[in-house]
Parts: C-alpha cells; structure tokens; sequence
C-alpha cells in the first residue's frame, strides 16, 4: 500500500481492491452499461474507506472523503447523485461522507456483453441470499414458481445452489493493511447496491428483503451503549437507498419487507409448514457471527453457540419445534450452570473473552427486546413515528404491528429460556448476572 500525508491512503484497483474477472464478467448481459461497473468500484471504494479508519472512543462519526475513478462521470457528478449517496450513507453509518469524482482510464470489461439473463423466463423480484435462517425460509416461501433472482450477498463461493449464475458471489475483494474498524455498516450498502444491480440488469423492480422482525428493527430500538443504531435492515435505510438508485440508474425500485412485523421463529414455522420443506434445510443453514478461527472444534467450523445471532437462530428453531444436533455448535449446552462448564472439553479450544461478552450482551439484548413488549404506546410511538414514515403508514397501525412483533418474541425467548432449566447461565445472563 502506498503511503501518502498523514490520513490519506490510496487503494489501488487491482491490489487493495481486487476485482475478480470472471464473477465480474458474469454480470456483464444484455443491459449492463458503464454506470453499473462504477457502481462496483464506488462499492468496493467504500467498504475500503469505512474499514480503514478506526472510530475514536469518545466519537463514533468520522468525515471521509473518497476519490473514485468512474466512466460516467458526468451522472456521478450530478447533484442528486452526490447528495442522495452521501445521505444514505450518513444514516447508515453514522459518518461524514463526502466523494470526488474522477474519470476511469481504463475498460470497464474484458469480454462482450451477453445475451438476456433469464431467456423465455419470468421473474418478479430479486432477493439477497445468504446461508442464513431468514433468507433460506423467505426464498422458498416467495419463490415457488422460480420467479426469483437470487443475489449470493457472499464474496466466497459456497455450496452450489441450481440457477445460482450470474449473481453467485460479489465481483470483488477489498483488503485493507491494517483493518482499523470492525463495525462494516458499510456492507449493507453493498448488499442493497448489488441487488440493485442485479435487479436492473433482470428487468424486475421488486427487491424483497428477507429479515425478519427483530433483526430489521431490533438493532435500532436496541443499540448498545454507545454505538450508533444499525440501520442496515431497517426500512428508513431502505427509502434512502431507493432514491440514490433513482438518481443513478433513473429507474424505481423497491426494496419491500415482508416479514418485518414476523419473528424469526414464524418465518422458519410458515416455511416448514410447505409440502416437501423438511426440517434438515434449515439446520444446514448458518447464523453465527463469529470468525471460522474462534469457532473451529476438532478439526470443523462450527458455529459459537451464544452469539446474538446463535441465540436468536436457536430460540426462533426451538420455537418452530426443529430440533439440531448438538455437534452444530461449540457451546451446545446452555442448560449448565456455569459458562465455563458449557465449554468444549478439547486442549485445543481456548474460549476468547471476545466470545463470553459476545454470548452476554447477545443474551442481554434479546431479554431487553422482550421487555420492550411491556412498554406503553406512548413509548413506543417515537420508534412507531420513525418507521410508519417510511413505509407509508400510520402511526397507530405501526404501533400495533411493533407491539405484536415484540410480544410474540418475548413468548418465544420466555419458552426458550424455561427450556433451559432455572439454573442455566443463560437464565443468570438475562438477569445481569456474568459469572463465568
């Protein structure tokens, strides 16, 4: 990496920013243009921009100016460009954006444009994939006549789904030496950019957003001490996105929410609930946040077990009465009475305290969101205010939605956390309690 003056750092295509040919070629079909290829660079020079930079302690924003080489530099100067990329951004990660644009010298491409995408098929929407519980259970719940396009929001490839091309992995690498900040909010930009991509490149102007209740809303009525809301999922983030896509590409899409106001565990429940769905789909699927390093137990990735995200996987599971083999994670036995006493009695496991304080906050966070079904209307109408101005809708209809989405999720964490037994650390957990 070249250095330059004291917070200037340059990322070069084809070093820190990687762009992988053939999954980039992929994209390239009947109606891929300049504008596009730009959008992927102006992506991968964000992601770069927000992982460089460490946040200070005592702010969370940072001002960050970006200089990005694109084709279409004319549409990237415009007004309503800049000012509707720099607006979302801001919301969605809490900082100072500002862009200067300059021309790209170089081809877009290295072969010809394809023919269509889908020839002498229909489809209705696109949809961000993951290995995750929500994305699995929402595509077959929506897709049922293959009217999906489905986008693999992964820069790995994983296993290989049917009809997975062109959008089976993102088209680019970005490392940054060293990687100051971890909090990458800026993904959910590049998640919902290349989605964008893909749905104007099929022809569809529906993009459905597959998280359900708690993880759309639950990182904004809950941030932790701190630390700026998450907006990634949450649908002010989304309105936002859909007027920089309309600046940019001049076209109107959407990105819709159909399971906001349903839990994870109702969303697993209406998936099992359709002819030939077996519980096993779901079990292969992964939640966990951790990284492959912390999570390794003899010789597997496997998941943590009491991360926020393992804890909201295995409470939304166990309310859809699906059962998972214990070998799925590395703390498998919540029903101890100690943490240490979960742990994997294997030499070469060391539990990191990164991991304990993950499993405590993530079980501190799930119990103040079921408390928050307690709440009056009048406490809830400020969260109620935010979102019913994003979707179109009432105050008090939105209110009534949070409410029933809160108080199914506190039924559900309350019958997971009986499940485990008055004595469980997790029960001492959701209590304040942290012994080890």
């Amino acid at each position: 990496m070249r250095r330059r003056p004291k917070g200037r750092e340059y990322a070069t295509i084809g070093a820190e920013i990687k762009c992988n040919k053939d999954i980039f070629d992929s994209y390239c079909h009947e109606g891929w243009s300049n504008i596009h290829h730009d959008l992927l660079i102006v992506c991968a020079a964000v992601e770069f921009a927000d992982r460089r930079w460490a946040r200070g302690n005592a702010q969370w924003a940072r001002h960050l100016h970006v200089t990005v080489p694109v084709i279409e530099l004319a549409t990237w100067q415009s007004a309503s460009v800049q000012q509707s990329l720099s607006d979302t951004l801001r919301h969605l990660t809490g900082d100072e954006w500002r862009f200067t644009f300059v021309p790209h010298r170089h081809s877009a491409i290295s072969k010809p444009r394809q023919g269509p995408l889908f020839p002498n098929q229909h489809k209705e929407f696109a949809i961000a994939y993951s290995e995750g519980l929500d994305s699995m259970s929402v595509l077959g719940l929506f897709n049922e006549s293959n009217t999906a396009v489905s986008v693999r929001v992964s820069k790995f490839k994983q296993r290989l789904r049917k009809n997975e091309q062109p959008f089976d992995r993102l088209p680019f690498d970005v490392k940054v030496k060293p990687d100051g900040e971890y909090s990458a909010r800026s993904r959910g930009f590049i998640f919902a950019a290349v989605t964008a991509i893909a749905s104007h490149l099929s022809n569809v102007s529906r993009i459905i957003v597959p998280e359900s209740g708690q993880g759309a809303l639950g990182p904004v009525l809950l941030p932790l001490l701190n630390i700026y809301p998450d907006y990634r999922n949450h649908p002010t983030f989304f309105r936002r996105m859909e007027r920089f896509i309309k600046a940019l590409l001049g076209v109107d899409l959407t990105y819709e929410q159909p399971r906001l106001w349903y839990t994870k565990g109702q969303t697993i429940t209406a998936f099992l609930e359709k002819p030939g769905v077996n519980p096993q789909q779901v079990i292969e699927t992964r939640s966990c946040w951790q990284q492959r390093a912390n999570v390794r137990l003899g010789g597997k990735v496997r998941q943590c077990g009491v991360c926020a995200a393992c804890l909201l996987r295995r409470m939304s599971l166990h309310a859809a009465d699906v059962v998972e083999p214990s070998e799925r994670y590395v703390i498998a036995d919540l029903k101890a009475a100690r943490f240490s006493d979960a742990l994997p009695n294997e030499k070469s496991f060391r539990a990191t305290s990164t991991l304990y304080d993950y499993g405590y906050m993530g079980a501190r966070h799930l119990q103040q969101l079921a408390d928050m079904a307690s709440l009056s209307d009048v406490a809830l109408r400020p969260y109620a205010f935010q979102i019913a101005e994003a979707i179109g809708s009432s105050v008090d209809n939105v209110t009534g939605k949070l409410r029933g989405m809160l108080i199914k999720h506190s039924e559900e964490w309350a019958a997971f956390k009986m499940h485990q037994g008055d004595n469980s650390f997790l029960q001492l957990w959701t209590k304040g309690g942290r012994h080890g």
